[in-house]
């Protein structure tokens, strides 16, 4: 019989910024003996950043089981992989070189090891992307640096998640004036292809439902105010129900949300960043998840940020890092699920395709 403990995941956490509330997070989230039974934790960060934000949130009774890679992880504890030098330096509150260097080491160490299996999933706490932009991290966020290690030839969608609400950007992390341009045919069924995947294989949902936002003030008013929805947005939908991928829309994003509607779509997909975001945040900031679709590999984070402006008062709440680690596991499930579904559903197939030569 296979051991319970060594059916575990192995769940990576990186540090992010350390002088921010990522580690305040953390610490709060793995001090619930609940997290150990659901998985192995692996923090990739420094000791010493855990003993300067512990004596700082006074929690004495705090400690990880140091290890030296993912193979050595302790099943009964979580523990922690050294990626930094004793010379590293926690200044609370301020966005330094020495923060964004540490941050990235960690990063790329863990998101390494998500690529090469050695562990599971992986959870990322806020970075500032100011200080770690350089000449090995040119991105403007955790997923497009992901999205580079892990699926080089692909691409991925951010994918905000809270209770009952999940939304999708077309545009990511780009300036106001370069949005337009980038809403094409090609890019709507990029996207509409993985949150349709996203939403069969990681969250379970049978016939999927998206509702697809409009670029423009009420969705361009039948072309009164823009033409990108008759010209472009309209043509994809049509396509992507071809596909049997059921996109509605274009709609008002404000009448989307003002008027409640939202609740009766699987998920939403917005052209921009605030237009999705505003909103997301507006109802479910403090369990918010930020996951990066996609994927061949899993990885979430807490929708909120650094918060310089609290780090190390106690003050900071570790509900939406919580919920990003349960949710990477649901979806590490999910996804095991729904590969042994669609194994026997070929399984059947070749049963019937038989049958029916035997028929014949």
């Amino acid at each position: 019989m296979t051991n319970p403990i060594e059916e575990k995941i192995k769940v990576g956490i990186t540090q992010g910024d350390i002088n921010g509330i990522g580690m305040e997070v953390i610490i709060k989230t793995l001090l619930d003996n609940k997290i150990v039974e659901l998985c192995t934790p692996i923090v990739y960060g420094s000791p010493k950043v855990v003993a300067y934000h512990r004596k700082a949130l006074n929690i004495p009774n705090f400690s990880l089981n140091n290890i030296k890679g993912p193979e050595e992880a302790n099943p009964k504890r979580a523990n922690i992989i050294n990626v930094l030098d004793d010379n590293v330096r926690v200044e609370l509150g301020k966005s330094t070189q020495m923060a964004g260097e540490s941050s990235f080491l960690a990063l790329e160490k863990a998101v390494a090891d998500l690529r090469d299996g050695k562990i599971d999933v992986l959870v990322t706490a806020p970075i500032n992307k100011h200080n770690i932009f350089s000449e090995n991290f040119k991105f403007t966020g955790h997923t497009e640096y992901i999205t580079s290690i892990c699926n080089p030839q692909g691409s991925s969608l951010m994918l905000m998640v809270g209770h009952q609400l999940k939304i999708g950007v077309l545009t990511n992390h780009v300036p106001v004036n370069q949005i337009a341009a980038l809403v094409t045919e090609e890019r709507i069924m990029e996207k509409l292809r993985i949150m349709n995947q996203t939403l069969l294989e990681d969250f379970g949902i049978a016939k999927p439902t998206i509702a697809v936002l409009g670029l423009n003030p009420h969705a361009g008013d039948n072309g009164l105010i823009g033409s990108e929805e008759q010209n472009i947005i309209i043509p994809a939908l049509e396509k992507a129900r071809k596909e049997n991928i059921m996109a509605l829309g274009p709609f008002s994003a404000d009448g989307l949300f003002g008027s409640g509607n939202f609740s009766k779509f699987d998920a939403i997909l917005a052209m921009y960043h605030d237009q999705g975001l505003i909103p997301f945040k507006a109802l479910v900031f403090d369990e918010g998840i930020n996951f990066s679709a996609g994927l061949p590999v899993i990885r979430t984070s807490p929708a909120h940020g650094t918060a310089y402006e609290i780090a190390g008062e106690n003050k900071a709440s570790e509900t939406s890092f919580r919920s990003a680690l349960y949710l990477a596991i649901d979806i590490y499930h999910n996804r095991k699920q729904y590969k042994e579904i669609v194994k026997n559903q070929l399984k059947q197939e070749d049963i019937q395709e038989l049958l029916d030569k035997v028929g014949e």
